[in-house]
């Protein structure tokens, strides 16, 4: 109980005395430095939530496409007729298996309006696709006709690649080559498909390639010997390999794919860029570190004469030197929690800073073309990659910006404690007689 007691009065004293230096501090040098550290710190931790923030909206935007419409979470390879309906009845009683279908896939060479040709990726599912599969429905956002397959050949097409193909809802196109079983053609101008929606996801690749069949037009057209799959989601992504584990020893003939193996290249470049982003936001930390230190170690060089003065009165070396990192962390702190405010603000209002820009950078345009060639002004437009980049709402994670907000006051910490390291190579006498 004393050992607490004497805690709290060592506490009191630090921060009596503390307080007391920055009052004398106000107006002099060290103030002077220690608002531009406080600022340093705030800019560094605001730029670093909002960066991050952003990316996560951009590489989440893409991840969720991918999973929702492509690699799904585990997809099942070498099924066979006879053991889909067991396979799908054992998914539906797991608790942690949210939908399970199968579908087919093959290349294609598809050809549209005035015999343009794009490659594309041909996905035969189900065709109450979107009624079973709210991730689907969620990320495949229609944005012309309907996501029917009801009628036999309809297809609905990726919103560049109907572009590409210079077709639109109603028109028709062309399986020109296809790959499948061997018991098909590779080349044939009989597989003649009515185009019935167009879609758009959050990852180019999909609207650049992927096209939608029935599962019914599936076997018809890529041969009995064409490999099936089985598409699973789950409610909790982290679960993906004890579900994997438990299929596997319910049907060790069926080989499972997790959706990290599937885009293991994918993802790891993200992880890259993501790391490599915060790597270069943090030098922001390290410098105003450095600041730091060169501050207190000024203010400890200054101060020698109260130093000297406290050690006289009986405080200890390790008192004093808590009273110059308790400065640290109060420069910490007066950074990093304007910095985190600043920085959640930034992020929520994100979408209208990016209008902001692209009003910006328009009427920049429009000034100096309107000064060199004038007859060009009306030719100017907005660039539409903003209003993409607006739509993306950033993702703010909680462990994320804790964690930036608290190295943001570490490194003023551990600066402080550094810097007054000095605090105990002074000693009463030889301050005396220098003075």
């Amino acid at each position: 109980m004393k050992k607490i007691t004497d805690f709290f009065k060592s506490l009191k004293w630090v921060l009596f005395v503390s307080r007391r230096f920055s009052r004398v501090d106000r107006k002099g040098r060290s103030a002077i430095t220690s608002f531009l550290a406080s600022t340093g710190i705030c800019f560094g931790v605001m730029t670093l939530i909002t960066v991050i923030s952003v990316m996560n909206g951009f590489q989440m935007s893409f991840i969720d496409s991918i999973m929702e419409v492509s690699s799904y979470h585990i997809r099942a390879k070498k099924l066979m007729l006879d053991n889909v309906v067991e396979y799908q009845q054992y998914c539906s009683d797991n608790k942690d298996i949210k939908v399970c279908f199968p579908f087919y896939e093959a290349q294609s060479l598809i050809i549209g309006q005035y015999n343009s040709q794009a490659a594309a990726l041909i996905r035969a599912i189900p065709k109450n696709i979107m009624t079973i599969d709210s991730g689907f429905k969620k990320e495949a956002v229609v944005t012309s006709g309907k996501f029917d397959l009801s009628e036999k050949d309809s297809i609905v097409l990726g919103s560049d690649l109907a572009r590409r193909l210079g077709v639109r809802v109603g028109s028709s196109v062309n399986l020109f080559a296809l790959s499948g079983g061997s018991d098909i053609s590779l080349i044939s101008n009989d597989r003649i498909f009515t185009v019935t929606g167009i879609v758009r996801t959050g990852y180019s690749d999909i609207n650049n390639t992927y096209a939608f069949i029935s599962i019914d037009d599936g076997v018809n057209y890529f041969g009995k010997n064409a490999p099936m799959f089985l598409g699973i989601k789950l409610y909790d992504t982290n679960n993906d390999i004890k579900v994997m584990k438990d299929l596997s020893v319910k049907f060790p003939t069926i080989e499972t794919e997790s959706w990290k193996d599937y885009n293991r290249s994918f993802f790891g470049v993200l992880r890259i860029e993501k790391n490599m982003l915060m790597l270069l936001v943090f030098i922001i930390f390290l410098v105003v570190s450095i600041n730091i230190f060169n501050g207190l170690r000024r203010m400890v060089f200054e101060r020698r004469e109260e130093i000297s003065v406290l050690s006289a009165f009986g405080g200890s070396h390790s008192l004093i030197q808590t009273i110059f990192i308790m400065q640290g962390f109060l420069i910490g702190v007066k950074g990093s929690i304007p910095g985190l405010i600043l920085g959640l603000l930034l992020s929520v209002r994100m979408s209208s800073i990016f209008i902001i820009m692209s009003k910006i950078v328009y009427y920049i345009q429009v000034f100096f073309v309107k000064l060199i060639i004038p007859s060009n002004a009306p030719f100017i437009r907005e660039n539409p990659m903003y209003m993409v980049y607006a739509n993306i709402p950033p993702r703010i994670y909680i462990s994320e910006v804790l964690a930036i907000t608290v190295f943001g006051i570490f490194s003023a910490l551990l600066a402080s404690w550094v810097a007054s390291r000095g605090v105990l190579k002074l000693t009463v006498a030889e301050v005396m007689r220098n003075e």
